[in-house]
């Protein structure tokens, strides 16, 4: 069958982000199979129109009016003035279906030019944007008596779920990071979901650039995300506190991102070691010479960088919540722990280093077997059942 023609529209591209992270490899994708495809898509850069091959990409600007919506990611209210441009590549690349991330003002943009020009939508789900709106609400919700909190909060995410799920019911077919979301999706939106995981490059992320010095003999809990509210970044400071009252003093963090949430974690976690944001090498040095990887995340949708731990030979532990414990394979490649049970479940795999090293051999095995390619075919699969 012949490939279709595909416009995208990420949310994110350049940012350190799971939708970046995604759509930086999809991109990369269809460059590998040679598929018309085209990506427009927000940058800091004045406007740029490339074409190669087969591969268009038209990155636009975001203008003074912009705002932060987080420390490297904006939203543009102006962006609409790149309309006349956007129109214009469009019709000379001729799309058969397009396909969004979310309602930034790129997707929501798009969203609407598919509707104008007749065309097809996609939308891929994410980011749990309804569990990040009541996490952010926190500052008004912990200003309510104690018996209505829990009642706001619930409004809260219940509301943002039902106008995300208003926005998703523009697309005409829906992806998703687990099958959990898929189903929650299908019931909000009455529109087919299929799967969209994560795949991890195995040879970038590998536990052969372990380079700690032999005389290092402290275990490393590493970190590696947005330093935010959202990723329940405190609970790492009471998973310090659990192991010293469990009687273990030989570990140290390694927490790698940045985020607002930073000034408190080098407050309570001394002696945690803060890379700040690393990319390529560096960041693969750094998962590789991770003992465990903790990721309390309850919010996220997949976990690219629970994969990438697995990849570099690092047992993760992660909450039941979310997309992470898909992946997670318990007992084997990692443990799946309430918060108050991660520094147990961390004190577990400390305490048997026969254990810890077959956790290390069988994590690199599982993710050697998640490819990126695998994940497109499937998006492709998914485009075939409504062109």
């Amino acid at each position: 069958m012949v490939a279709p023609r595909v416009a995208y529209f990420p949310d994110s591209y350049h940012e350190i982000n799971g939708v970046a992270h995604t759509s930086r490899q999809f991109e990369a994708f269809a460059r590998r199979r040679k598929l018309p495809f085209l990506c427009i898509r927000a940058g800091k850069r004045e406007p740029r129109y490339v074409r190669e091959e087969e591969l268009t990409t038209l990155e636009l600007s975001r203008g003074l009016l912009s705002f932060a919506l987080e420390k490297d990611l904006s939203f543009d209210p102006g962006y609409l003035r790149h309309l006349p441009a956007i129109v214009r590549t469009l019709r000379e690349f001729r799309p058969d279906i397009i396909h969004i991330t979310g309602p930034s003002e790129n997707g929501m943009l798009a969203a609407g030019l598919a509707d104008y020009l007749n065309l097809p939508l996609a939308a891929s789900w994410h980011t749990n944007v309804h569990e990040y709106a009541a996490q952010r609400a926190n500052w008004f919700v912990r200003r309510l008596p104690a018996s209505r909190k829990q009642a706001a909060a619930d409004t809260i995410e219940h509301l943002a779920l039902l106008a995300s799920a208003r926005f998703y019911a523009l697309a005409r077919i829906l992806f998703a990071p687990n099958l959990g979301l898929c189903r929650l999706l299908e019931r909000h939106t009455s529109r087919p979901c299929y799967l969209m995981q994560r795949g991890v490059d195995t040879q970038l992320f590998s536990p052969a650039h372990r380079d700690r010095s032999p005389q290092d003999t402290a275990y490393v809990l590493g970190f590696v995300g947005r330093l935010s509210i959202e990723k329940n970044v405190a609970l790492l400071a009471t998973v310090q506190q659990g192991l010293t009252a469990l009687g273990l003093q030989n570990f140290r963090f390694c927490i790698v991102g940045h985020g607002a949430e930073e000034a408190w974690l080098r407050q309570k976690l001394p002696g945690a070691e803060f890379t700040g944001v690393l990319r390529g090498e560096a960041l693969a040095r750094a998962y590789a010479n991770m003992d465990i990887f903790v990721f309390p995340s309850h919010t996220d949708t997949f976990g690219n960088v629970v994969l990438e731990a697995l990849a570099s030979g690092v047992p993760a532990i992660v909450t039941p919540d979310g997309g992470p414990s898909s992946i997670i394979r318990e007992g084997e490649t990692g443990l799946v722990a309430r918060d108050e049970d991660f520094a147990a479940a961390a004190a577990t795999i400390l305490r048997d280093p026969h254990r810890h090293r077959q956790m290390r051999i069988d994590a690199r095995e599982h993710a050697r077997h998640a490819s990126w390619d695998s994940v497109f075919e499937a998006v492709y699969a998914g485009y075939r059942t409504i062109l």
